[in-house]
């Protein structure tokens, strides 16, 4: 990664629509997959409509791939250029007041230029502690080769003991979680995209326990290499929510975006693998 990231950014976009396209007409990447999940997720479209959408995912899929490999190498100046974002005063100011804040956002594939950086650290107050937190990788190779990428992250299960152990400290953390819970019991089951959705249960959690504030970052492709990231409030500071209310509303939130632009979801990963049982029916 570090020796691709010194290429420069536009022969890396040339490289991207070579893949894209010998991924969409030479040898098609997971073209089933991809298939059945647009057909079940936009039942309205045509077939026209739904390989112009697949056309596209691929390429910006490609892309997305590059900027990934070159936000490692990229300046904080120039990823501040490229991200804008919208409604930061909100949480600045429950920062500011000393309340702490967690921000509940996409996939990381879907982050663009601001994989690396969730906010800038100059903008938030002096005193507030940044913490990134997400899954962690299937090894410690894997681990190591996006350690450029994934230095500031940490498994959920440390987070909250380590903001049990030092509950005074203010602190603004953003939670990366859109893929399947295989892995844990806690679950919770809503439709998604016309299915059956299991999401993870461990932001609503914190969030339930800690009572911070809790922000939606919508993110939006504006342009090649150029995003727009927006703060839209999930739940107040001490609200008391029903069980999976909030984890609700985040479902909302991502499926209003998929429908906005199709293409930025990550259409070849195997989202559903995990089917709900009769009993969780039940």
């Amino acid at each position: 990664m570090r020796v691709l990231a010194r290429i420069p950014l536009a022969a890396l976009y040339g490289v991207a629509h070579l893949v894209a396209w010998m991924a969409y007409r030479v040898v098609p990447y997971r073209k089933q997959l991809v298939q059945a999940s647009l057909a079940t997720a936009f039942p309205e479209l045509s077939e026209r409509q739904l390989r112009a959408v697949r056309r596209r995912y691929y390429l910006r899929f490609a892309q997305m791939a590059v900027e990934l490999v070159k936000a490692s190498a990229l300046a904080p100046a120039e990823i501040r250029r490229r991200v804008r974002i919208v409604n930061l005063e909100e949480p600045q100011a429950l920062l500011a007041q000393g309340q702490s804040s967690a921000a509940h956002r996409r996939s990381p594939v879907q982050l663009g230029m601001d994989a690396a950086r969730p906010v800038p650290r100059a903008r938030l107050p002096a005193r507030c502690r940044l913490q990134a937190v997400g899954e962690r990788l299937g090894g410690a190779r894997d681990e190591e080769a996006a350690h450029p990428l994934r230095q500031p992250l940490g498994a959920r299960e440390e987070l909250l003991l380590d903001i049990l152990r030092r509950h005074g400290v203010v602190r603004a953390i953003a939670m990366v979680a859109d893929q399947e819970p295989t892995t844990s019991e806690r679950r919770y089951w809503t439709g998604f995209l016309n299915r059956d959705t299991a999401f993870y249960m461990g932001p609503e959690e914190i969030a339930r326990v800690t009572r911070f504030p809790v922000f939606f970052i919508a993110m939006r492709r504006r342009a090649r290499g150029y995003y727009e990231m927006e703060f839209l409030p999930l739940a107040a500071a001490g609200g008391a929510m029903p069980p999976g209310a909030l984890t609700e509303r985040y479902a909302r939130l991502v499926e209003a975006q998929i429908h906005a632009a199709p293409p930025d979801w990550l259409w070849s990963h195997k989202r559903w693998k995990l089917k709900k049982s009769l009993y969780q029916n039940r």
